[in-house]
């Protein structure tokens, strides 16, 4: 199994990846970002519960990271669209994947 060295210890790579994509907020907004660019507020209306502040610290640390791209059109008003990057699309069989699962958990439970 590889792993990252860090100043204090050393990693797994699934550590690594969780870190990348922690929490539910930023696999929600890759997921909505799967098939199409969106704009901010199409991201917002359409992840329940997130709040703004939130969605733009969760896109930074995507873009940050390479995963998500931040268009910004020279428009009035502003224009700004984010989408998977080339990088960003490989996660797309990921969350194909989680979401058969959570359709197949989501029957279990019931």
């Amino acid at each position: 199994m590889s792993k990252v060295e860090t100043k204090d210890r050393v990693k797994c790579n699934i550590e690594v990846a969780m870190e990348a994509i922690d929490g539910k907020w930023k696999i929600l907004i890759l997921w909505y970002l799967r098939d199409e660019k969106k704009r901010f507020n199409e991201l917002q209306k359409s992840i329940f519960g997130i709040t703004q502040k939130m969605l733009i610290q969760k896109l930074r640390d995507l873009e940050e990271d390479g995963i998500v791209h931040r268009e910004v059109y020279p428009v009035v008003p502003p224009k700004v669209e984010y989408s998977l990057t080339q990088y960003g699309q490989t996660l797309k069989p990921i969350l194909k994947q989680l979401y058969f699962w959570g359709e197949e958990h989501n029957k279990r439970k019931q």
